[in-house]
């Protein structure tokens, strides 16, 4: 696509009176709201691996529980892309800001109502019905969070720093791991293991609910995107949004997923698969894997940073490529040192495996919203994210599979994180050539 397209020319145009103080100001507030709607999401994550397992689905089997357990956090991936769906068309008709406050809202009321729902063995078959239904509406809510979010962000952004920007609203993803695990483990260690099972898991989910106050006033304080504010004025606004992205920008879908699959579907196998395998095969603590978790978290916020600095510099598409080398290069050595039982080696391995696969995630949001004209972005953003976070939602239950099936050895998952991290660096070796051309903006 060119400049010289209507919706690009209209881009370029809304574009060039931004300001890094404006820039600012939208960024730190959908990353706040990003954080917020990520500890939400990975509540689960983290429940899942600990104790849906246990207290939803009764097996005598623990790899059977575990499965079920993890198909129930993958069903929440899987209705990502309808929500994606529902979200991206109301964001590219109605606005990006006002469907950023529907998104929020539901998310955390359906994150506080897991927190209250009773077990298996108080309300029978019930109670994974009920979560199984919870998980979905979460999942629902969680597909327009992201694209608009970025979206908003990238909009918001002088062309030449857009790279630097869409880098922002992915601090949210470690910063609601951190908040996350750091609940469980602070859980772990107030309670005992028999209180923990009881009720103080439910203690973070609660929590979700004066966080949302929180998260609904910032939301409300964004400005609208000028793009979006430009496409109303000009009479360009998609009449058929959903329709206009599969037909015109179907391969743009395919490639921004795999773009978006290593940080994904690699932080789940790295964080929700690990802390399974590490806790109910190699013995390891919830206490050890959790703070694992947090450390990478922690370290991937910085790895962040740097990875939008590069993709302002060197272009994003050339991130993902490289740091999807880098992530297959470190995927056995990380998964060696995970095995070694030896903590500080534990918390490494984590650290050193997400920290890697975090650069392609740092560049993917740029690549993402530069592959769609601006009509039709949040949209095909939603799309091709939520298509990777789908299928990224069963790479634990694959892992704990191929796992099971060789013996509990680690390698299957070892060779899962390097074709992902490959898979997604092939995407960012022909994203430019897809994208929409705006002079100044590097892909």
């Amino acid at each position: 696509m060119s400049v010289n397209d209507p919706t690009a020319a209209t881009e370029y145009s809304a574009t060039q009176e931004l300001s890094v103080k404006d820039a600012n100001k939208v960024a730190a507030g959908a990353l706040i709201g990003t954080a917020l709607e990520w500890y939400d999401f990975f509540l689960f994550s983290a429940a899942a691996a600990l104790v849906f397992n246990v207290q939803y689905f009764t097996n005598e089997n623990a790899t059977a529980a575990a499965l079920a357990s993890f198909a129930t956090f993958g069903v929440g991936l899987a209705a990502r892309p309808i929500g994606g769906l529902i979200f991206g068309r109301m964001g590219d008709k109605i606005g990006r800001r006002k469907v950023l406050l529907i998104t929020i809202i539901g998310i955390g009321i359906v994150t506080g109502l897991i927190g209250l729902l009773p077990t298996y063995a108080a309300i029978g078959f019930a109670a994974p019905a009920l979560l199984v239904l919870l998980r979905i509406l979460q999942g629902l809510f969680v597909g327009g969070e992201w694209s608009g979010a970025m979206t908003l962000v990238v909009e918001n952004a002088p062309l030449h720093l857009r790279a630097r920007y869409a880098a922002i609203p992915q601090i949210g993803s470690p910063i609601g791991t951190i908040l996350s695990s750091g609940g469980f483990f602070v859980m772990t260690l107030v309670f005992s293991q028999e209180n923990f099972d009881s009720f103080g898991w439910r203690i973070p989910f609660l929590i979700a609910l004066p966080l949302l106050a929180v998260a609904v006033y910032l939301r409300s304080r964004l400005e609208e995107s000028p793009v979006f504010r430009q496409l109303e004025e000009s009479g360009e606004v998609a009449k058929s949004p959903i329709r206009t992205t599969f037909v015109d920008s179907w391969r743009q879908i395919i490639v921004g997923m795999a773009a978006a699959l290593l940080g994904v579907g690699g932080f789940y196998l790295v964080t929700a698969f690990c802390v399974w395998y590490g806790v109910n095969v190699l013995g390891y603590t919830n206490s050890l894997l959790l703070l694992g978790s947090m450390v990478a978290a922690a370290v991937e916020i910085f790895t962040l940073i740097w990875g939008g600095a590069l993709g302002a510099k060197y272009g994003a598409s050339k991130v993902i490529l490289w740091g999807g080398i880098a992530s297959a290069v470190v995927s056995v050595p990380a998964f060696f040192m995970f095995e070694s039982g030896q903590p500080v080696l534990i918390v490494l391995a984590m650290t050193l495996a997400v920290g890697t696969l975090s650069l392609p995630y740092a560049a993917s949001g740029t690549v993402l919203t530069g592959l769609f004209p601006a009509n039709t972005r949040y949209t095909g953003v939603g799309m091709a994210q939520n298509a990777a976070g789908m299928v990224s939602g069963f790479v634990p239950l694959l892992a704990t599979s191929f796992v099971a099936s060789a013996g509990n050895h680690w390698w299957p998952a070892a060779a899962m994180l390097a074709f992902l991290s490959l898979f997604t660096a092939f995407a960012g070796a022909i994203a430019p050539r897809l994208s929409v051309d705006l002079p100044g903006f590097k892909h």
